[in-house]
């Protein structure tokens, strides 16, 4: 009962309520989104419009976050990375948690809607929808296609940033969709091999638990092949210039690389880091060159 909770000023401390947001998650979608925001920006970047929309995105991505770990405290508890969040510790209760998150994903639709436009207020509710209801609630605990609904909630964030210019959906918000799709596949498979031991003490049904790390392997191989194609589309749809394709080329090829090396790793948890890590490194360069349109 909220009567029973502690005084307000000790719970809701300025630390404790970053740290159920998951600073980390809303900063790398962050970066993709401006990715999305640089690649519709046909003439000069609106850094004040960029801004907003990142200010909003990042209370919406917050409410997201923190609704996730309402849910998943019971799994949390189990993982060793986990273990320590500030929920599972009792630290926080549900209710003041509940009540920041329903704030922050108000707060940050109206930010979108009113002072960004509609459309990219609407796409910032898919992606949260689908976070919250699909994967979340959904998909993870039961399947391992959670990872693919949670890859297409992750790609949202740069169609958000590229609504927030165009104002309407084409060809290029597609591509931004896609790139993010591919990339995280890969990207989450490294982090599944890296954390196996964690998932599978919470029974979570990741690939490499289910089908094992070869077949994981293999999985990421034909996933970045698919991330070389789809990041090149900018460039061939007309939004980039050759100084992007090359730069795309290079990290894919080289991401690829790393990957293919991992297949008679004998440290399969240091290669996957290794692969996690470079996988941050490629979307964060690609998100930036968006913004090259020579």
């Amino acid at each position: 009962m909220m009567g029973t909770q502690p005084p307000l000023t000790d719970q809701l401390t300025f630390k404790r309520i970053l740290s159920i947001t998951k600073p980390g998650i809303i900063f790398g979608n962050t970066v993709t989104l401006c990715g999305g925001f640089f690649l519709a920006s046909t003439q000069s970047i609106a850094w004040l419009t960029l801004l907003i929309t990142i200010v909003g995105m990042a209370l919406v991505i917050a409410c997201g976050c923190i609704i996730n770990n309402i849910i998943d405290q019971d799994i949390d508890r189990l993982m060793e990375r986990t273990r320590n969040r500030i929920l599972v510790q009792k630290q926080v209760s549900q209710g003041w948690a509940a009540l920041c998150g329903i704030v922050a994903g108000i707060a940050g639709m109206a930010v979108l809607y009113y002072l960004v436009n509609p459309l990219t207020a609407s796409m910032a509710l898919v992606g949260l929808v689908i976070y919250v209801a699909f994967y979340t609630l959904w998909l993870k605990r039961r399947s391992i296609h959670g990872t693919a609904m949670g890859g297409i909630a992750g790609a949202m964030p740069p169609v958000v940033g590229y609504c927030a210019v165009a104002n309407h959906l084409d060809w290029g918000a597609l591509a931004v969709f896609l790139i993010l799709f591919f990339w995280q596949m890969p990207h989450f498979f490294a982090i599944a091999i890296y954390r196996l031991s964690d998932y599978s003490a919470a029974c979570i049904p990741v690939l490499p638990a289910i089908k094992g790390t070869r077949y994981t392997k293999v999985s990421m191989l034909l996933y970045l092949i698919l991330f070389f194609v789809v990041s090149l589309l900018p460039t061939i749809l007309g939004y980039t210039g050759y100084i992007y394709a090359a730069i795309a080329a290079l990290l894919s090829l080289r991401w690829l690389y790393i990957t293919i090396r991992g297949m008679r790793a004998e440290d399969e948890r240091a290669w996957a880091r290794r692969v996690f890590l470079f996988s941050i490194i490629v979307i964060t360069v690609l998100s930036l060159a968006m913004a090259i349109k020579i």
